[in-house]
């Protein structure tokens, strides 16, 4: 019952920290492109973030092993207060540089704080129990997503009502309350493995660990292709829609794809034997492929002259619909195959892969989007390498596929979680 409750904790502070955590990035986002930065500079502001996300996950898993996952947690929600601190004092004169290093701080937070709530649940949920881990992840990740688009609301209101400054100084102020409550409830050193975690067990020698992460890596890299800043600045430039008007529109997109990843249970498990099983590499590629649909039909819209508008919110629903459940099964899969006692390395591993596919997708989002003429024709510049990354993203579940069915076959017949093959 304390490490259900310690659970509760971990994760209502995950809450509370995404929720500023998108506020933020849509605050430095259309604050900066007010300023007249160009869509290659607002790329370049996220570059230390994304990176720092690779290096955090993979250094925040061994510490997080080593000294429990109260300390990664709190020392996330340390750093983002005080990116957010640094951000308002400097508000009026702010650069390029001082915003990349604060948003470099800022990722590291942010991937202290994913990686500790997402290995937490390996410790509470019993070994045998797919199922309920199923239900768990997708609640998480679900919950997770919806209030980040609630964050980019909350940012493009905060600027509008209360400017930077004022937006940057109330979210310090409750990560601050957030923080103390989080110190005061959660036991110490929760989540510490058994033995000695060495800097070599970073890296996994599960095959199909090394494979999802690939996956992970190519999937949200065509994710983050055009959505990270080529549609925000596209709607903003070339459709006029208002600062509030952007993150309003975005937020409810988060939202609406947070709510179907956690109901991701009833349509991506399958019947077999009267019983539900979670789902596999093997669907997971199906469910990667089908993205390629909704891409495709947006490059048509956009190529053949259809309203811009509308066919933007139509694909990007379906778009939104599929990414989903492409992503819950995707969080689920890292967490059932990640061994016990090293599931903080395990995770961290995994993410430190999708920290890597983000920062790509965000450095060639801005890149083309700017190459191509900042309008259409940059717009489905990035829809093109978006696809081709869901083609390599598919391909890599192959691989994934092919590592689950080289698995013995007692361990073919358990639960994902099962020792692998190297």
């Amino acid at each position: 019952m304390a490490d259900v409750r310690s659970y509760a904790v971990v994760t209502a502070t995950y809450w509370a920290f995404t929720v500023t955590d998108g506020a933020l990035r849509m605050l430095i986002l259309l604050y900066l492109h007010e300023q007249g930065y160009s869509p290659l500079s607002l790329a370049a502001v996220f570059i230390l973030y994304e990176l720092c996300g690779v290096l955090t996950n993979l250094i925040g898993g061994l510490i997080g092993s080593r000294f429990g996952l109260d300390k990664t947690l709190s020392l996330g929600l340390i750093l983002q207060i005080a990116a957010c601190t640094a951000l308002a004092t400097q508000a009026s004169s702010l650069t390029v540089l001082f915003v990349m290093l604060a948003q470099a701080v800022s990722g590291i937070a942010k991937d202290l704080t994913k990686m500790s709530a997402k290995s937490y649940i390996k410790r509470v949920v019993p070994a045998d129990a797919s199922n309920q881990l199923l239900r768990w992840v997708t609640l998480l990740t679900g919950s997770k997503n919806t209030l980040k688009g609630a964050g980019f609301f909350v940012g493009g209101w905060l600027l509008s009502a209360f400017g930077f400054a004022g937006a940057c100084v109330a979210m310090a102020a409750t990560l601050s309350l957030t923080l103390t409550a989080s110190i005061a409830l959660l036991p110490r050193s929760s989540g510490r493995a058994s033995g000695s975690a060495r800097s070599p067990d970073i890296f996994s020698k599960d095959r199909r660990i090394n494979w999802l992460a690939a996956a992970r890596l190519v999937l949200f890299g065509s994710r983050d292709l055009w959505f990270a800043v080529a549609l925000p600045i596209f709607l903003s430039a070339s459709l006029g829609w208002s600062f509030s008007a952007v993150g309003a529109f975005l937020a409810l997109w988060v939202i609406a794809y947070g709510i179907v990843q956690a109901n991701a249970p009833r349509f991506t498990t399958r019947r077999s034997e009267g019983n539900r099983r979670p789902p596999s590499g093997g669907q997971l590629l199906w469910w990667t492929a089908s993205l390629l649909i909704p891409l495709g039909g947006i490059v048509l819209a956009l190529t053949e002259g259809a309203p811009t508008a509308p066919a933007l919110v139509v694909g990007l629903g379906a778009f939104g619909v599929l990414f989903a459940a492409n992503s819950a099964v995707h969080s689920y899969l890292i967490v059932a195959y990640a061994d016990s006692d090293a599931v903080a390395m395990n995770v961290g591993f995994y993410y430190s892969a999708n920290a890597l596919g983000r920062l790509i997708g965000t450095v060639l989002s801005g890149f083309l989007f700017e190459s191509f003429g900042m309008g259409t024709s940059g717009l489905t510049a990035c829809l093109l390498g978006s696809v081709g990354f869901t083609i390599l993203s598919s391909i890599a579940c192959i691989g994934l596929k092919r590592a689950e069915d080289d698995l013995p076959v007692d361990a073919s017949s358990s639960p994902p979680g099962a020792t692998a093959r190297p």
